[in-house]
């Protein structure tokens, strides 16, 4: 039996109430994608029970597929008016002609499912003309899980299997080694597997910190460069995400070094090589900002915002973990359960300089209050509350 991804655990995937909402009746086509195992086939079975599904992980139909394109539209010409949904579309790119095609003259309708970006950029320049509307689903969020934990979040991370699972050692080392035979090995990304692999584990460390691509390079036996690629990689798989510093014309000189954040705090914690993660410790001080940068890039994903993401850090050391678009919200992550006048000097000087809309310090003190300058600061669980009900941020 496959260790990950046995039958038995998906029938409880189900309970899961996903937020993401796919509307593309207009466009007649939606791409969904995201890292593997986060559930969009459980989503999508759930959404569109009467659809026509090609699943591409089975190998006859792939095959098939791979040799005849033309089926595809065969398929479609006999039964005009259905929609399909096509899983793991990476794994056939060049049946986007065809698909660009039954759009162009049919009435059906497809959703295309994928984890792989890299993959279809590489394979077919054809992405449909822009005529697919794009979707992304991310890991579970605080707001989808009855009962959630932020202690299992953080050692078991959010991929639904993994989030339920009881030895999740197994799935995690499992998860990796498909990664890297699936997506580095069988797709020919790199030459030096050995060094990739030790890259993951460096980027795990690196987690959230200023990116330096030579000393990275330093500690992998590769270049520079090379570094640069696999960061390009592992943003293109969507293992993770590049957060840029905020830029606009300002007094303080500010870092221009961008951040990596990883997708998930189990593969995070396992890459680190670390057993397990306790309050009040280094290791969950970055889980904690992760998982709330995580919850922020979610909610503007599902709301389909054009709000961008960066940090602001001043060259003296002053930073706030997350701008929200331009100013509209500064937000600061401290694991800590006292505040005190240090935890938010990063906000106390933004808010001299830029004027956000918002400036927030989250943290596990239960005490949420609003400070006379204006900071507010709220209790983890009572942000996400409000967050996911459209306080923080307003929609836009």
């Amino acid at each position: 039996m496959d260790v990950a991804y046995n039958r038995d655990m998906t029938s409880r995937l189900s309970s899961y109430r996903r937020i993401l909402s796919l509307d593309f009746q207009e466009a007649r086509a939606a791409l969904l994608l995201g890292p593997r195992k986060v559930g969009k086939t459980t989503f999508l079975h759930q959404k569109y029970p009467r659809a026509t599904y090609i699943d591409l992980l089975q190998t006859d139909i792939r095959a098939e597929f791979q040799i005849h394109p033309s089926k595809l539209r065969e398929i479609v010409l006999e039964f005009p008016k259905k929609l399909y949904v096509i899983d793991e579309i990476q794994k056939v790119p060049t049946l986007l002609d065809e698909i660009h095609w039954c759009l162009e003259n049919t009435t059906a309708q497809f959703i295309l499912c994928g984890s792989s970006a890299r993959k279809l950029k590489r394979g077919a320049s054809n992405l449909l003309g822009g005529r697919a509307f794009k979707y992304e689903l991310y890991p579970l969020t605080s707001r989808e899980i009855p009962g959630f934990d932020v202690m299992t979040a953080i050692n078991k991370g959010l991929i639904p299997q993994h989030y339920q699972a009881k030895n999740v050692q197994k799935f995690l080392k499992a998860y990796i080694e498909q990664y890297l035979q699936e997506e580095i090995v069988e797709e020919s990304q790199i030459r030096k597997l050995a060094s990739f692999h030790r890259f993951l584990e460096i980027s795990a460390l690196m987690n959230g910190e200023l990116l330096n691509y030579a000393n990275v390079g330093a500690d992998c036996g590769v270049s520079g460069k090379t570094v640069r690629e696999y960061y390009q990689i592992l943003e293109e798989t969507l293992l993770g995400f590049t957060l840029w510093p905020w830029r606009k014309v300002q007094t303080r000189k500010l870092i221009e070094t961008a951040k990596f954040y990883l997708f998930d705090l189990g593969v995070i914690r396992y890459l680190k090589g670390l057993d397990s993660i306790s309050l009040r410790t280094q290791e969950f001080g970055n889980s904690f900002e992760t998982f709330l940068i995580n919850e922020v890039r979610a909610y503007l994903s599902y709301q389909q915002s054009s709000k961008k993401l960066s940090y602001w850090k001043t060259t003296s050391g002053l930073e706030v973990d997350l701008v929200v678009g331009q100013m509209n919200v500064a937000l600061e992550f401290k694991s800590t359960d006292k505040v005190r006048n240090e935890h938010f000097s990063g906000l106390k000087a933004i808010m001299e300089e830029h004027h956000p809309k918002q400036a927030i310090l989250v943290c596990m003190d239960h005490n949420s209050r609003k400070l006379e300058n204006g900071i507010r600061i709220l209790y983890f669980e009572q942000f996400l509350s409000e967050l996911w009900a459209g306080e923080i941020i307003h929609k836009g």
